[in-house]
């Protein structure tokens, strides 16, 4: 409910803020086209992207049996294809998930992640990071930063207009602009917070499916608890080789705990996906007797 609250505030958002643009005379399809061809194209080079970013490398079921054979089996549970599999050698532990459909994914863990979880856990995290390309969450941001990039492309282009004085019409003069401008950068500002709020829910929706899928809640809090622990304890030289591909792992590092921080992460607290987790796995022992 709260994401969905979420992404109805989102649409509310730039609804109006379209009606703005439309009084400012702002030619607001020209930059929509040009937004949207930068969104589209790094929605079907995301993957290639991270990949590329993280260094991770594809491996093969020879390669790695046991891994494929979990993978294999979460996939079968979730009802979709298998992703591909591949390993990033780093001693983070951590994990991601990448891919357009369930047809165009891959799933990704480190060395890290590997040699810390028992196979449980890593049945329970891999099956959060299959929840995350069976609900789509790829689809579902791509359309939320594109709300966000075009305001972001919008304000950069008014403030070089304010700056130069380009592009001004003598009848709407430099007042309107700089006005225009600010009420651009209040609703880039106002999107960027519901966006991010919007990925902390998605977390939260891949935890629980991810725990259906996996069929063990606890495993993945136990993963969750070990992950975050081993965190604290890893150099920031280590840590900084996957901060490009942060807003899509399990954990991101450096995810700070206060409240003005929290506002500002793409993930929620990790003690609060914890106990969300304790809580539906003593719903489900609750259930079973």
């Amino acid at each position: 409910m709260r994401m969905f609250l979420t992404m109805a505030l989102l649409g509310v958002l730039y609804a109006v803020f379209a009606i703005v643009l439309i009084k400012f005379q702002v030619p607001y399809v020209f930059i929509g086209v040009v937004v949207g061809v930068m969104v589209l194209i790094q929605y079907f080079l995301s993957d290639k992207m991270i990949l590329w970013s993280s260094g991770a490398k594809q491996v093969t079921a020879a390669q790695e049996p046991e891994l494929h054979r979990i993978v294999e089996q979460l996939a079968r549970n979730a009802g979709m294809p298998k992703p591909k599999v591949a390993i990033i050698q780093s001693v983070v532990p951590n994990a991601f998930a990448t891919g357009r459909n369930p047809k165009n994914s891959l799933v990704a863990v480190t060395t890290g992640i590997r040699e810390r979880l028992s196979d449980r856990e890593l049945a329970g995290v891999l099956g959060h990071e299959l929840a995350h390309v069976r609900n789509r969450d790829m689809r579902v941001l791509a359309i939320a930063n594109f709300l966000v990039t075009m305001t972001s492309f919008l304000m950069t282009m008014l403030f070089w207009n304010i700056l130069f004085g380009g592009f001004r019409r003598e009848r709407e003069g430099g007042g309107a602009i700089f006005m225009l401008y600010l009420i651009t950068l209040v609703v880039y500002f106002v999107g960027q917070l519901l966006v991010l709020a919007l990925t902390r829910y998605r977390e939260y929706g891949a935890d629980h499916s991810g725990a259906e899928i996996s069929g063990d809640p606890g495993a993945l809090a136990a993963a969750l608890e070990k992950i975050s622990g081993a965190m604290a304890r890893i150099p920031e030289k280590d840590l900084r080789k996957l901060q490009t591909a942060s807003a899509f792992l399990l954990i991101p590092p450096r995810l700070k705990g206060d409240d003005i921080m929290h506002l500002f992460s793409t993930h929620p607290r990790v003690e609060d996906r914890i106990r969300r987790l304790r809580e539906l796995e003593q719903r489900a022992r609750f259930g079973q007797r």
